[in-house]
């Protein structure tokens, strides 16, 4: 059968014949409501897109390989680097991390050198790799040109050829303005040295002297626009100092590479990096480039960390799996993935291997390397790659209208931008309306990670703090096992009663709720009436009822546990909104309602308050 055939079969419908049979279904309900989502970006994404929505722009003919490089830099291969990041500052110990990672499947490292000394340490934190086959990055240096110049003489000295060097620093000077709100030096000392270590490097031209780490926006809760708007305006700062120092831009161009964060929103991620490089490409047109690769940015994509949680951690690894499948299908030139332990202690040789193994899983097992850009004309991810990109260069173009991103860095009003920003997000986990499982939702409850937990050092910056979205609801939690230990945990009974669905739903609900402080939760099978329920929790020595019922059941047998229980001492609560009956309700005792709609964190500090009191 011809595919002509075959498709006579499916006559062809149209939007407004789509539009009435989802009309139908919702029944009255508001269509914006129920199937629009607005995203942090502020942009709405519709349940579903067709051809006739597909944007109208130049890039969708474009094949990878081609300017706007939309599509991807590479146009026979999506390969991409595997990148282990090495956290261990003693030299010796850096190297055998690293010459294990690469016998695992790294094929670049990424050191901290933060405690790196002269050429000798240096020696000792490469020996025995490879610099041809491996590439190496260099991060929290204390300072950059040292290392990169002991660096170049170790190559020229082992006889590494300088062409295959590979890997780069971690050099940003505005980024440190953002955290610190101020340069190291100043700002004609600070973009000065980029320009020292791109001449340096200049020999290699694969190892990149700055790295623009748009991911110290996501990880202080920027948005996905955010993100990317002000990574580009960092990035114009760099051109304009370089040109006006006669630097050419494709130059400076080169030698550059941007470290972006990838999240677990699998879609929004793809469209966001096919999305920056267009937008990079853009940017840089307007400097008349004298040779296309100052177009080609490489994008290293690390896994976000704002995502990742303590309690319940193995589903780190779920996130970190999402996260390297949005980088691969984007186009990511390396990735780094972090191991799934990183938010309470130090990564040990299971956690680094299985960050690993994700990796080489998706390459060797499912193919991601070998089909360049396979979301293109997707007209969901094509339409996201289109409305990221407009948002985001509208406000990069705000940006160099208010004067740039240093100065908004300066007066405040960057770091006050991202922080309205991380708000919003925190308030969306508090009331559950972002799910982190485990954590806010669903969680293990007899878990304890108190004793796992290793101290850290807090940071202290006056500018951009990395902030991880459960942070709240861990202190709470680890709150509560530490009181626990000295004064028992608190117990939550539930007092099921009436409608056997309904009591049954709310139930789980409360068990999910109070859950996330790592309360006990006492269940059971239900009563016949009241006054069973106040005894079984009396026997229980609860210290928190919560009656599990229906809206309806509320108005008899609310009342009567609300005034059994306070006489008892009991904390009451009901679970669920009522429409009727609450005035009688707070009158008989009860003490709170708890329902979606609830701030779970606000209500769960409260209650700690109360019990630890």
């Amino acid at each position: 059968m011809s595919n002509e055939q075959l498709f006579n079969e499916f006559p062809p419908i149209s939007t407004e014949q789509w539009e009435a049979v989802i009309e139908k279904d919702l029944k009255g309900a508001d269509y914006e409501k129920k199937l629009v989502w607005r995203t942090d970006e502020g942009f709405k994404v519709r349940p579903y897109y067709r051809a006739e929505d597909l944007p109208d722009v130049g890039y969708l003919n474009a094949l990878p390989g081609e300017f706007p490089y939309t599509r991807g830099t590479k146009a026979d291969t999506n390969a991409w680097e595997i990148v282990q990041n090495v956290t261990e500052t003693c030299p010796v110990k850096a190297n055998e991390v690293a010459l294990a990672s690469i016998k695992g499947g790294a094929t670049m490292i990424s050191f901290n050198v933060s405690e790196l000394n002269g050429a000798d340490d240096l020696a000792k934190l490469l020996q025995g790799i490879d610099l041809n086959t491996v590439g190496v990055r260099f991060l929290h240096a204390k300072a950059y040109l040292p290392i990169v110049k002991e660096f170049v003489k170790y190559v020229e000295a082992n006889g590494f050829d300088k062409e295959k060097v590979m890997g780069g620093t971690g050099f940003d000077a505005i980024a440190y303005l953002m955290r610190q709100n101020k340069f190291y030096r100043s700002k004609e000392e600070d973009l000065g040295e980029a320009l020292e270590l791109v001449k340096m490097t200049e020999e290699m031209p694969k190892f990149k002297a700055v790295n623009i780490q748009g991911i110290l926006m996501h990880d202080c809760g920027a948005t996905i626009v955010q993100e990317l708007g002000y990574t580009l305006a960092i990035a114009n700062e760099y051109f304009a100092f370089a040109t006006d120092k006669g630097i050419a831009v494709e130059k400076f161009a080169r030698k550059m590479e941007c470290t972006l964060s990838i999240s677990s929103n699998y879609f929004m991620e793809i469209a966001k990096l096919r999305a920056f490089r267009m937008l990079w490409a853009t940017m840089l047109e307007q400097y008349k480039p004298q040779c296309d690769c100052a177009y080609k940015i490489r994008i290293n994509s690390v896994a976000s960390t704002w995502n990742k949680t303590i309690y319940d951690p193995y589903v780190n690894m779920l996130r970190t799996t999402t996260e390297g499948m949005s980088a691969a299908l984007g186009g990511a030139d390396s990735i780094t993935l972090q191991p799934f332990d990183v938010t309470y202690k130090k990564d040990d040789d299971f956690s680094r291997r299985i960050s690993r193994n994700v990796q080489i899983i998706l390459k060797e097992e499912s193919y991601f390397d070998k089909v360049v850009d396979p979301a293109a004309g997707s007209y969901y991810i094509e339409n996201l790659t289109d409305s990221i990109a407009e948002y985001a260069w509208k406000l990069f173009q705000s940006v160099e209208a208010e004067g740039g991103i240093i100065t908004m860095t300066e007066d405040g009003r960057i770091k006050a931008a991202i922080e309205e920003s991380c708000n919003k997000r925190n308030m969306n986990i508090a009331t559950r309306r972002y799910i982190l499982l485990g954590t806010n939702q669903y969680p293990n409850i007899n878990e304890q990670m108190a004793d796992k937990v290793e101290k850290k050092v807090e940071e202290t910056n006056p500018g951009l703090r990395r902030y991880r979205g459960a942070m709240a609801f861990e202190e709470l939690r680890l709150e509560t096992e530490r009181q626990s230990a000295k004064t028992g945990r608190p117990k939550v009974f539930l007092l099921k009663i009436g409608n056997l669905a309904m009591r049954q739903a709310r139930a789980g609900f409360v068990t999910n709720f109070f859950g996330c402080a790592g309360y006990e939760i006492l269940d059971n099978t239900g009563f016949a009436t009241v006054a069973e329920g106040i005894e079984a929790a009396k026997a229980a020595k609860a210290n928190i009822v919560v009656i599990c019922s229906s809206d309806e059941e509320y108005v008899t047998y609310g009342v009567e546990a609300a005034k059994a229980a306070k006489a008892e001492g009991f904390i009451y609560i009901v679970a669920g909104n009522p429409a009727e009956g609450v005035e009688e309700l707070k009158a008989a005792g009860t003490d709170d309602f708890i329902h979606v709609r609830t701030n779970v964190l606000e209500c769960l500090q409260k209650y700690n308050k109360i019990l630890f009191k």
